[in-house]
């Protein structure tokens, strides 16, 4: 027992360990995207060739270090409202990393054990892993942040996004690292060298080409970012002052077409909001205009809750003196993929009683269905997705329609303080839009909140932690990307080619 501890702590296990921890700061708020062109090449030249045991080692350290720094934010969530000791939200914090840096350890296991040597194989190894992102982003209802490709949002790389996606930049940073090895590691550096001609020629095509083109037309929107403390959210007192605060920042700017409020900017049930909503509604109906909120809907039959969004003024273009709003109308947005804990507790009938972080407030939601029409407001067909869900390309894919204009999405990042935690937000957010080709409105509670174009690029953003509007223009495109009509089908096809094609040339030896 004692030797198989000593043996986590090694030289390649602490460097590996070392390595994880860096990447933090190719994300957001740090964003320093060359990083991982320097950081993966050295981890890979590490545990090129280890046996499977020092491989397994290396990739779990790897992993361990990787999601402790980058997923650090989770921990002030947990310690400031989970209601427990910070030994035990460090505790808990720790098993949630122990758990995700296992998906990096069973890459490399696989990598290793698949070979002919049964030492890791880098090529194997590019395959393996975006099979395990891939389980990383299913399993337990998935948890795919800190995916590498995020990090090359504003690099050259972030060309290949509306053709292969997030996943095709991760797998192109780990072909691109296996190449720079064996580039500085083969004898015969000839094919490396081609390869990586091939590499860099097929990055400045895809840099040159345009899939979507302006239609002319463009939106006026308004994105509101109320700053309610989470502390006292959902006080009794607090819930007619922050929805009057709401109904003043929409009155001063009903000369945009579209008004945007936060994930749950409404801190009651919508059966208890109607006399609220119905002011609201014709407030904006009058003024031609159309708002956008978060709000929890309640089914008394099914006795079911659910994280909603929903629209009130004018849905359509023509000028109405009423709003188009009733009690569960059609135009409406139910949250499909929760938050395990925040939303939905897995095995909750154990869990619960045993701590208050498993029984936080609004954390027994049911899911909407996972296709639903897109909102219309103004005329404009909105696709919305609500906090986590931007997180997951496939869902997005699966509502996209020839009608999309826009894609929205709202959160409440309150829950995660100062931390860069709401930075990889809004960085996932960005590959979204660029990935479809179509610009993004966000709002939320107390930052990030911004609009961004259908490249990604901010149009214009709100410092955090203020209470303001965002008001802007956006404008709209036309056209379709390949990756929102072909998503992760292409990237994983060509990954298990290359893995049969590996494999073969494995046995044969």
């Amino acid at each position: 027992m004692v030797a198989a501890v000593k043996s986590l702590f090694t030289k390649t296990n602490g460097l590996s360990f070392v390595a994880g921890l860096i990447l933090v700061f190719a994300y957001a708020p740090y964003s320093h995207w060359w990083l991982p062109l320097i950081i993966l090449p050295m981890f890979l030249a590490l545990i090129d060739g280890k046996s499977i045991k020092h491989a397994t080692q290396a990739c779990f350290s790897f992993g361990l270090g990787w999601f402790s720094a980058g997923i650090s934010w989770v921990h002030v969530s947990i310690d400031q409202f989970g209601g427990m000791p910070l030994v035990v939200s460090l505790l808990l914090m720790l098993l949630l990393c122990l758990y995700l840096a296992l998906y990096p350890m069973l890459a490399g296991y696989l990598a290793s054990k698949l070979s002919a040597t049964k030492t890791l194989h880098l090529g194997l190894f590019v395959s393996t892993w975006l099979v395990c992102e891939y389980l990383r982003s299913i399993v337990l209802t998935g948890f795919p942040w800190l995916s590498l490709g995020y990090s090359q949002i504003d690099s050259p790389l972030a060309v290949l996004a509306p053709v292969i996606g997030e996943i095709g930049i991760t797998a192109y940073l780990l072909a691109l690292s296996y190449i720079l090895v064996r580039v500085i590691r083969s004898s015969n550096k000839l094919p490396w060298a081609v390869s990586l001609i091939v590499f860099s020629v097929c990055l400045i095509s895809a840099s040159a080409l345009q899939w979507v083109k302006p239609t002319g037309n463009s939106v006026k929107v308004a994105l509101a970012q109320g700053n309610i403390a989470q502390s006292i959210k959902w006080d009794d007192e607090q819930e007619w002052p922050t929805m009057l605060m709401y109904l003043d920042m929409a009155r001063a700017n009903y000369d945009a077409d579209i008004i945007v409020w936060p994930e749950s900017a409404i801190p009651t049930l919508e059966p208890m909001a109607q006399d609220y909503l119905d002011l609201v509604n014709q407030s904006a109906g009058m003024n031609d205009s159309a708002i956008i909120t978060g709000i929890l809907d309640y089914n008394f039959e099914t006795k079911s809750y659910y994280n909603a969004l929903i629209t009130l003024g004018n849905s359509q273009t023509e000028s109405k003196t009423t709003g188009d709003y009733f009690y569960n109308h059609s135009n409406r947005f139910y949250k499909h993929h929760l938050l395990p804990i925040g939303e939905f507790v897995p095995f909750g009938d154990l869990l619960r009683p045993l701590a208050p972080f498993f029984n936080l407030p609004m954390s027994s939601f049911s899911r909407g269905d996972y296709v639903q029409q897109n909102l219309k407001a103004k005329g404009i067909d909105i696709l919305p997705l609500i906090c986590f869900e931007i997180a997951f390309p496939n869902q997005l894919a699966a509502n996209f329609t020839n009608q999309t204009q826009l894609l929205l999405t709202v959160s409440n990042d309150a829950w995660f303080g100062t931390s860069h935690g709401p930075h990889q937000h809004m960085e996932i957010a960005r590959m979204r839009a660029l990935e479809f080709g179509r610009p993004l409105v966000r709002s939320t509670n107390t930052g990030v909140t911004a609009a961004v174009d259908h490249q990604g690029q901010f149009i214009d953003k709100l410092p955090q932690f203020e209470q303001a509007v965002l008001k802007t223009e956006v404008a709209l495109v036309q056209g379709f990307t390949p990756y929102s009509r072909l998503g992760n089908v292409p990237v994983f096809i060509v990954a298990l080619l290359s893995f049969i094609a590996i494999s073969l040339t494995q046995r044969k030896r």
